[in-house]
């Protein structure tokens, strides 16, 4: 039986990388009075809808995914929350993509930072 799964993913540049569209966000907010403002990383949010027979087969699915197309390894990071859906749909509950009251099943990193760091708190690089 297949479940249905929603990711948030989060792609974002590693800390290494020079972000000129952040510096030039920065720029016009203190260009507006916002001199308060020290530092701004832009990144991408995505969200995806996928089916999987269980959430270890819906994160690997969602590594793969990252890796191979929405993010740059050379240059980005990213992270995802998962969230079983089918449970909600099943109850009759569905709740809208955005409710900030949902709660992940899972939540997932690139792996490939794991071979090289072995502090797994801080965003795993690719």
């Amino acid at each position: 039986m297949t479940k249905q799964y929603q990711a948030h993913i989060y792609v974002t540049l590693r800390p290494s990388v020079l972000d000129p569209a952040g510096t030039a966000v920065k720029s016009g907010l203190a260009q507006m009075g916002y001199e308060n403002v020290e530092q701004i990383r832009i990144g991408k949010y995505i969200e995806l809808m996928l089916q999987a027979t269980d959430e270890a087969k819906a994160k690997e699915q969602l590594e793969l995914i990252c890796d191979r197309l929405l993010a740059n390894p050379v240059i980005e990071n990213y992270r995802f929350d998962l969230i079983d859906i089918s449970r909600k749909e099943a109850t009759g509950n569905r709740q809208q993509r955005s409710d900030p009251a949902t709660t992940p099943v899972a939540s997932g990193r690139n792996p490939r930072r794991r071979q090289t760091q072995g502090n797994a708190d801080q965003e795993r690089e690719c």
